[in-house]
């Protein structure tokens, strides 16, 4: 099947071998390459705003006993992802974490709500000393402090991809997964431990989980609905230097800060072969559409825009099928699956629009009601089709709001409360 070419350079390219095998008329192309953004958030679930806890070593009373700081104090060969955590006589609770460098640099961050660690606001260097100063609170009152110094473990040289389908700075529709990439996938043992590295932080807050693929080359992160206008996602994929069991590390971290914007959702029906565009809950649309014929038909199940063409070609001379095979100049094309299905104008099948399926798998438009659509459109508005013979595949495409919501929750590696995981922080 042909490839549908990308347009400019991105930087932090992730090239992966496996693909879709599945009828579209665009072709099944290697995914997009991933853009680290910029840094921000901490938490393996939706976050609320930050609040660090790293400060300077205040002139409070010295500690009235000493707690157990890990890692271990002369600790070496510590991973890059090292949290600090520490016990506190009594079962106490930690109040303050400074954590510096041999040369007194500290390091920022932040405790997890449930209290289990200390996560550094950046992943640590590889073969640095560092020194955690922990203190705590007794169940008694009674102050409590611990020291501990270790050692960092040499860059890996064994590493997995990884990447993070959001750019910093962009305005997504309302059904903009997180999507994080990993080659090869993550096994199952280990995903856990992954995704407690892997933050989300909304604002306005709002519940969400992960869910896994099959495979573990794929997760996503989602809310239980649609992301409410104007959210604010903040993500960090805080996965540099944490050990796997295949004995791979992870590469590097990856962040973004991205906004989403108005509702806009699209609809097609089979039935009447008709699109229903509906902007903040209003109709304001309503377009005839062609969608696959029999042999090659339109996967039924809720899509989302992943990228947009103003102007292509689809190439599909690599089709065992004669009868798919064809090149031909495209306007207005907007992906909705790996395996080569879009949203694109055909003035040629203009005259059956909203009467008979004439295409390769594509939801096909007129012309003019694609340029006026692919006007409106952001990547990660949401298009649900409805009615056809095939069900969208899981994996191809961002298929993370084709599920209810107990099904997603279900591919979670961590346990997620009823409604959704709260703010870690």
């Amino acid at each position: 099947m042909g490839r549908f070419a990308r347009a400019g350079a991105m930087v932090g390219v992730l090239v992966l071998t496996a693909s879709l095998a599945l009828t579209g008329c665009g072709g099944d192309e290697q995914k997009p390459a991933f853009v680290p953004g910029q840094q921000q958030g901490v938490g393996g679930v939706s976050a609320t705003a930050p609040d660090p806890t790293s400060a300077p070593p205040s002139d409070a009373a010295p500690a009235a006993s000493p707690l157990t700081v890990s890692p271990a104090d002369g600790a070496t060969g510590r991973p890059a992802s090292t949290e600090i955590s520490a016990r506190v006589p009594g079962g106490g609770t930690v109040s303050k974490v400074v954590l510096t460098t041999a040369d007194g640099t500290a390091v920022n961050g932040r405790m997890r709500r449930d209290g289990s660690s200390w996560v550094p606001s950046t992943t640590l260097k590889y073969a640095t000393k560092y020194t955690a100063t922990v203190t705590g609170t007794g169940p008694d009152g009674a102050t409590h402090q611990g020291t501990s110094t270790f050692t960092t473990m040499a860059k890996p040289k064994s590493t997995i991809g990884s990447g993070l389908y959001l750019f910093s700075d962009k305005t997504y529709g309302v059904a903009m997964p997180v999507v994080a990439e990993f080659s090869p996938g993550i096994p199952k043992k280990d995903r856990a431990a992954v995704q407690k590295r892997m933050f989300v932080q909304t604002d306005p807050p709002q519940p969400g989980a992960w869910h896994w693929v099959a495979n573990g080359t794929q997760a996503y992160y989602r809310a239980p609905e649609y992301w409410k206008t104007g959210t604010t996602l903040t993500v960090r994929l805080a996965l540099a230097g944490i050990p796997l069991s295949n004995g791979r590390y992870g590469n590097v971290d990856r962040s973004a800060t991205a906004k989403i914007g108005r509702a806009f959702e699209m609809t097609v029906d089979n039935a009447t072969k008709k699109m229903t565009v509906s902007e903040d809950g209003a109709v304001i649309r309503t377009l005839p559409v062609s969608l696959g014929k029999k042999s090659t038909p339109s996967s039924s199940g809720t899509m989302v825009v992943m990228e947009k063409k103003e102007s292509t070609v689809f190439d599909t001379r690599d089709e065992p099928d004669p009868d798919n095979q064809y090149v031909t100049k495209i306007d207005f094309a907007q992906r909705l699956t790996w395996g080569g299905e879009y949203i694109h104008a055909a003035p040629w099948s203009e005259g059956v629009q909203g009467r008979r399926n004439v295409s390769h798998g594509c939801v096909n438009v007129s012309m003019a009601d694609g340029r006026w659509l692919f006007g409106k459109t952001l990547v990660g508005d949401p298009i649900t089709v409805k009615g056809t013979e095939r069900r969208l595949v899981p994996g191809n495409g961002w298929t993370a709001w084709s599920m209810s919501w107990s099904e997603f929750v279900a591919g979670s590696a961590l346990p997620v409360p009823k409604g959704g995981q709260g703010a870690p922080f």
